[in-house]
């Protein structure tokens, strides 16, 4: 008997149908898209008949992205997840100030923002809408309550990736509005400018939707008067937030008017 390894279909004479991704099996079902044989391990049910694996990866490749109502990806999985990563973000940063604060170490002296500090360390524009006052942790509380509050209730709307840059500039608004209307030596802390971002964007995006804004606005009014009449609170932050927020939004509704335009047959 010799140590030659037996040809498929020698005794028929034929050559027996391989699987490309698999050459030593034996294929003799065909891929419907392709043409190509394909072993069990690499065939995928279809409406007709049987793809292959590499068909159907292809497939999902081409196939387009689905969109929310105002033009951004519909999120696959969690419709909260970058909620919930800013809500973890802020709070491992809460904690670590705590921790690095046993060993003399001040993450609010580091990453705090002033607007003395805009030429040499301008990070600290966003790096301080991740940080919280150490009196206690109601200011941490209040926002990640806001924040989910509001997140729930845009992210699913806008899309992942726009509900996360949408928070971004509303934080570095927030510092801007500290730059112009506050003492050069101020320092603030807090995801208010944020949090108030998303208040102008609901605002600008019920509008858009023809959705009653009383709500949004008896908060928006509420909160803005708190920021006037407690001391303490950086109402400059809460105001430039509150801008970026509904010009941000502004920018998604006329591009989804755009989008929609674009769209009609003529």
């Amino acid at each position: 008997m010799s140590g030659e390894r037996p040809q498929y279909g020698a005794s028929t004479g034929g050559e027996v149908p391989v699987c490309p991704r698999h050459p030593d099996r034996p294929a003799y079902v065909t891929c419907q898209r392709c043409g190509r044989p394909a072993c069990p391990e690499c065939q995928r049910a279809a409406a007709v008949g049987v793809h292959c694996v590499d068909c159907v990866q292809q497939a999902a490749r081409n196939r387009p992205a689905r969109r929310t109502s105002l033009g951004g990806r519909a999120p696959q999985g969690s419709p909260m997840l970058v909620t919930w990563w800013l809500i973890g973000a802020n709070t491992v940063v809460y904690a670590l100030q705590w921790l690095l604060r046993a060993v003399g170490l001040s993450l609010l002296q580091m990453f705090a923002y002033a607007p003395v500090t805009t030429t040499s360390e301008p990070w600290r524009m966003l790096t301080s809408g991740f940080l919280h006052s150490m009196s206690g942790p109601f200011h941490l509380l209040l926002n990640m309550y806001m924040l989910y509050v509001f997140g729930r209730m845009l992210e699913p709307s806008l899309g992942r990736a726009r509900f996360l840059l949408l928070f971004l500039l509303s934080v570095l608004g927030g510092s801007l509005g500290v730059l112009l209307l506050s003492h050069p030596m101020s320092l603030v802390v807090g995801a208010s400018g944020g949090i108030f971002g998303l208040f102008g964007a609901l605002f600008v995006l019920q509008r858009h939707l023809g959705q009653s804004i009383t709500p949004v606005a008896v908060l928006i009014g509420i909160n803005v008067v708190f920021g006037f009449v407690f001391p303490g609170i950086a109402w400059q932050a809460h105001l430039g937030g509150l801008l970026t927020g509904a010009l941000v939004a502004f920018a998604y509704t006329a591009a989804a008017r755009r989008r929609r335009g674009a769209g009609r047959p003529r």
